[in-house]
């Protein structure tokens, strides 16, 4: 099942570091289990409805080629791995929703 990307939320592994991702309602579900049960410190929802540009599509496309649908109970936190130019895209993202 392809996933849509409508909201850029801000995770914090266990070891404080922060990172940004694309998320959906389901996503972030899935994030604030994983925060709940210490498989991530914390998640917080940065923007929701983003619009839908060229490099939101290129980075979701990425992202449902890349990785499955888990559970919403999944025992673990699968961070998305993006390759250098995914990380230009998730940069522009950030850029165009005025967070970076």
């Amino acid at each position: 099942m392809k996933e849509t990307f409508n909201l850029i939320e801000e995770i914090t592994r266990n070891d404080d570091s922060i990172y940004f991702e694309l998320g959906n309602i389901t996503h972030n579900g899935r994030s604030e289990y994983a925060a709940e049960h210490g498989y991530i410190k914390r998640v917080r929802i940065l923007k929701m409805n983003i619009a839908r540009s060229s490099y939101v599509e290129k980075l979701e496309n990425y992202i449902n080629e890349h990785y499955q649908l888990l559970p919403l109970e999944y025992d673990g936190w699968e961070e998305w791995r993006r390759t250098p130019d995914m990380d230009t895209n998730m940069t522009q993202i950030l850029l165009e929703n005025k967070l970076g």
